[in-house]
């Protein structure tokens, strides 16, 4: 076992030195539906290998592949969902002041926008 560390270890070494000369970007998460679209079909494939025994050095190094996308998505939902909260408060304060144009504009923003994560 002790003989076959270091031959994991550098393996794991020329694996991470080869990801940095060829850096991995991830899909782009340019809208709030590609963001849901990739954050669904990502996490469904990280679940795969998850769910593997074992994983190997390639397999690491497909998680690693999938977490950029995943972060890209998340950064993208995340930025849409802080647009959806002050949205919402635009509904919010248009139902408290009787604002009932303010209400139907942004409430219909709204709905399109959280439709989009939860159909």
């Amino acid at each position: 076992m002790k003989a076959l560390l270091p031959t994991l270890l550098s393996g794991l070494l020329l694996a991470t030195a080869h990801a940095d000369t060829a850096h991995f970007k991830g899909e782009p998460a340019d809208t709030l539906s590609q963001a849901v679209a990739n954050f669904s079909s990502y996490n469904q494939q990280l679940a795969q290998l998850l769910a593997q025994d074992e994983l190997s050095l390639q397999d690491l190094g497909t998680v690693h592949e999938l977490t950029y996308t995943l972060e890209n998505a998340l950064e993208k939902i995340q930025e849409e969902v802080e647009a959806m909260a002050f949205t919402l408060e635009e509904v919010h304060q248009g139902s408290e002041t009787g604002d009932f144009e303010r209400v139907q504009t942004y409430g219909a923003a709204y709905l399109e926008a959280a439709q989009t994560l939860v159909p």
